[in-house]
């Protein structure tokens, strides 16, 4: 089973929180940031989600390995691509516990993908309540994250459609290799 909680008012300010913390670091370490961004369902008002914080800190492709580094200076564990190109995510240390962190390449799919859903959901009333159905039924159902996330497969690819991503892209998406928890514990 995974739990999926109704949408809590306190999430934006834990996002807060991490991106004042990434921000500062990031600029101590002179590394340039485009942008960071709340992604994932706890950044959709209204939405029932996990209690995790996604955060996308995104960079210039040159910038990947010096955001890297600040990052592991932080406490954090490298954990790869883990099959989406061109974002990489890292295990948090335990003080930023309920929260994924990535390093994501500004303009690459993947950083399209986490905005478009986000996006989409934020606009689409009906489609966020559809969304919440599906996770929450998911959830329930399921023994594990991996089974989750395949679970939710057919209406994200409706939510990407809609936030105006290509078939082709859509495509990509679906066809990403992602290891499975038991592969690459996280």
């Amino acid at each position: 089973m995974i739990t999926v909680v109704d949408y809590d008012p306190g999430w934006p300010e834990r996002f807060e929180q991490l991106r004042r913390e990434y921000a500062d670091a990031m600029a101590a370490a002179g590394v340039p940031v485009v942008a960071i961004e709340h992604v994932g369902s706890t950044s959709v008002p209204g939405l029932a989600a996990k209690p995790v914080i996604d955060c996308d800190i995104v960079v210039a492709e040159e910038q990947v390995t010096a955001a890297t580094a600040v990052l592991l200076a932080l406490g954090f564990r490298p954990l790869g691509e883990l099959g989406i190109p061109q974002r990489w995510a890292f295990k948090e240390p335990d003080r930023l516990s309920g929260t994924n962190t990535y390093v994501v390449v500004d303009g690459s799919l993947a950083l399209r993908n986490h905005l478009g859903v986000r996006d989409a959901l934020r606009s689409d009333a009906a489609l966020r309540e559809e969304y919440a159905a599906v996770k929450r039924c998911v959830g329930a159902a399921v023994s594990g994250i991996d089974e989750y996330g395949h679970g939710k497969n057919a209406i994200v690819q409706r939510i990407l459609a809609a936030a105006g991503l290509s078939e082709g892209e859509r495509a990509s998406i679906a066809a990403n290799e992602v290891p499975s928890h038991d592969e690459v514990p996280r």
